[in-house]
């Protein structure tokens, strides 16, 4: 479930939270599904319990899970979770919509981009 690449320059403790929210995002990971324990984890993908740890320090910081003393890490409302990770994709969208237009791609471009990229969703 937990797929790290070990030689990657992303730190481990980001791709699993970068993971965890995909298979959040997925429907894999539904709301109050208990997450593996730090050890259990650390000891399953070959990390350090601290780098697991910082992972789940950070997510739950994020809100994406919750702690519950003496019984694990769980995960929160994923309602709340999909809303922030589609604000900060529309945030990234707009970034680059305006990097695109100081590049002098017109409206009509990008639409032609956007069309395309729906286009591709509908043949998987």
């Amino acid at each position: 479930m937990f797929i790290l690449d070990l030689k990657s320059r992303v730190p481990i403790y980001e791709q699993l939270k970068t993971r965890t929210l995909e298979l959040i995002m997925a429907g894999v990971l539904s709301q109050d599904s208990q997450l593996p324990s730090v050890r259990s984890l650390a000891r399953e993908l070959g990390v350090n319990p601290n780098t697991i740890q910082k992972a789940y320090q950070d997510m739950e910081k994020e809100g994406i899970i919750y702690s519950v003393a003496g019984k694990g890490s769980f995960v929160n409302n994923i309602i709340g979770v999909k809303e922030k990770e589609k604000e900060a994709a529309q945030t990234n969208l707009k970034q680059i919509l305006s990097q695109l237009k100081r590049c002098g791609t017109d409206k009509a471009q990008i639409l032609s981009l956007v069309e395309e990229i729906f286009a591709e969703e509908e043949h998987l």
